[in-house]
């Protein structure tokens, strides 16, 4: 009889203990549910924007040109077009008169480096100084200091985009439109691949230091507008941000920058 109550007790405390676990891990399953998701951690890098609507932002980068960024200039104010230069620290040293006016002129400068180098093969430092430099130029000549930084070649690694990010507070910009310029193709070349490859949303490379770039630039900028086309800054075209459709997102693939060789100002600059 004793042996029979015993038993029984046990049964009903593996129920109760039993219970108690089901309910647990019900509570912890609701618990998980209702916790609020941590916030999505914000896009640094930008080689093309989802927009709703016609926009793109067109970039001249390795200026400025004492002869033909003027030339770009008046061209783009005929236009009433507003562009994003990338400048290089040494040459903005030289002229900074000519971002001065850009900026004056509504267009957006942002930081391309001091001398150009690959900066994916520096240390931090040697990075840091280069950026510092030109941010410092920039600030000299226009009052304000950039908030985008294209890279050379387009050529950094994760951990410099974040830590780069973290103490300038630059957003790092890319392309998804390259008419290889840089390789002086001719001007007709250069404008239909521009044309070919320019969608909404695109950030479309070229360079301000090729004759052949400013020499296409007035059939490309018609031939976009008469597309539909408008023309924002990177920043501007960054803000329109809208949220990128599932199907999409699995279709369009990453953008990345192939490095070439290293460039001097004197000669044909490599994409980027």
């Amino acid at each position: 009889m004793f042996v029979s109550r015993l038993l029984f007790v046990c049964f009903l405390g593996l129920l109760a203990t039993h219970r108690i676990c089901a309910e647990t891990t019900t509570a912890a399953k609701v618990s998980e549910k209702n916790k609020p998701s941590a916030p999505a951690e914000p896009r640094i890098t930008f080689s093309s924007v989802h927009v709703d609507g016609p926009y793109i932002a067109t970039t001249f980068d390795d200026g400025p040109s004492a002869t033909l960024t003027p030339k770009l200039l008046d061209l783009l104010a005929a236009h009433h077009i507003k562009a994003t230069f990338f400048v290089i620290g040494e040459n903005v040293a030289e002229h900074p008169e000519i971002v001065e006016r850009a900026a004056h002129e509504g267009h957006e400068i942002g930081n391309h480096s001091w001398s150009h180098p690959n900066f994916a093969k520096m240390s931090d430092e040697g990075v840091r100084r280069e950026l510092r430099r030109t941010d410092d130029a920039i600030k000299s000549a226009i009052g304000a200091r950039p908030t985008l930084l294209r890279p050379p070649y387009g050529s950094l690694t994760a951990r410099q985009k974040r830590w780069i990010h973290d103490e300038f507070g630059y957003q790092i910009i890319l392309w998804d439109v390259d008419p290889l310029d840089w390789k002086r193709p001719g001007p007709a070349v250069v404008c239909n691949r521009i044309l070919k490859e320019t969608r909404a949303g695109s950030i479309v490379l070229s360079h301000d230091i090729h004759p052949g770039t400013i020499e296409a630039m007035p059939q490309t900028f018609d031939q976009l507008e008469a597309k539909g086309f408008k023309f924002v800054t990177v920043s501007e075209l960054i803000r329109m941000a809208r949220p990128e459709p599932a199907k999409e997102r699995a279709k369009v693939p990453a953008t990345a920058a192939t490095p070439q060789p290293a460039s001097t100002n004197s000669l044909p600059s490599p994409s980027g």
